[in-house]
């Protein structure tokens, strides 16, 4: 079912502040994931999957609001190779949700709802196919759709990378190296390099990253995340590049898109495919917004999984 309505930003006047906990989790693999905590330790959780690229304080400041006026912890979670968490390719996308799952037992987390902004998004799907009686609701804003197999959508940005996943495979290493390394390079003119990405963002960004707080977020991420690599990036295009090793049909758990329809990376057809595919699942559309209208309604998305959480 899809709704279609314009959407009331608000210009953010109150500092969204930074998190309460910010640690790196080690895994029994020895691998260890970043993990930024917003909200009191014993709340309600909602764990945050980051888009491609970024990292774990990628949280948009409408939900840190709320973690700390609901009694909710937000979760944001470096996937392998940013951050801090170790750099590890996985075979398919699904494989995520193995390291969700031992990450929320060391937590202590025992229930828990989905947010997955952008290339987040299919990690959020992943979980949401694993966890059935774990996952309270997942919201996903902006996100990939499967590029291959039979549940794939057509066009979209990502697509583009399917071509040259094999080669992308051979030498994520030293592109994730060099891409790290330039990002790095790039700190001091960090608001110069923000403002030339906004000049050519489609208007509907351009009215997300005017406001100051998620401006801020946005580029303390990303200095954040590079501080020790990058590599994730080309992680998630050789993943998305790949069947994701779960069917989307497949999911028990309630799920909501959120889609600018004038979306110039991610197509708002990604949403409306996976709406059609995703059992009971539903389309927020906001006609004027661009790739990351998302941030815009994070507020909006977050309120629904607590609904789901109440009911």
């Amino acid at each position: 079912m899809s709704s279609k309505r314009g959407v009331r930003r608000e210009k953010e006047t109150v500092h969204h502040g930074p998190p309460e906990r910010e640690h790196a989790v080690e895994l029994a693999s020895g691998r260890k994931l970043g993990v930024a905590e917003f909200g009191p330790a014993e709340g309600r959780t909602i764990f945050w999957f980051h888009g491609t690229p970024g990292a774990r304080r990628q949280v948009p400041p409408a939900a840190r609001r709320l973690a700390r006026s609901e009694n909710l912890r937000v979760i944001g979670v470096e996937r392998p190779g940013v951050g801090k968490s170790t750099p590890h390719l996985y075979r398919a996308i699904s494989e995520w949700a193995d390291d969700v799952d031992e990450l929320a037992d060391l937590l202590r987390v025992d229930r828990f709802g989905l947010a997955g902004l952008s290339g987040g998004g299919p990690y959020a799907l992943a979980c949401a196919h694993a966890f059935p009686d774990r996952v309270v609701a997942g919201a996903v804003l902006g996100g990939v759709a499967p590029t291959c197999g039979p549940e794939a959508a057509p066009g979209g940005a990502v697509r583009l990378a399917v071509a040259f996943e094999p080669l992308i495979t051979l030498l994520r290493e030293p592109l994730g190296e060099m891409f790290t390394r330039t990002v790095q390079a790039l700190r001091p003119l960090s608001d110069h390099a923000f403002d030339l990405y906004v000049r050519f963002a489609p208007e509907g960004d351009k009215r997300v990253l005017g406001d100051r707080a998620i401006r801020e977020t946005f580029i303390e991420d990303m200095m954040l995340g590079s501080q020790d690599n990058l590599r994730s990036f080309f992680y998630d295009l050789i993943l998305f590049s790949r069947p994701w090793g779960f069917s989307v049909r497949e999911i028990k758990v309630p799920i909501h898109f959120w889609q600018g329809d004038d979306d110039n990376l991610v197509p708002p057809e990604h949403a409306e495919h996976l709406t059609r595919l995703v059992p009971g699942s539903r389309l927020i559309r906001d006609p004027s917004g661009g790739h990351l209208a998302g941030l815009g309604m994070a507020e909006e998305a977050i309120r629904f999984v607590l609904s789901e959480w109440d009911s």
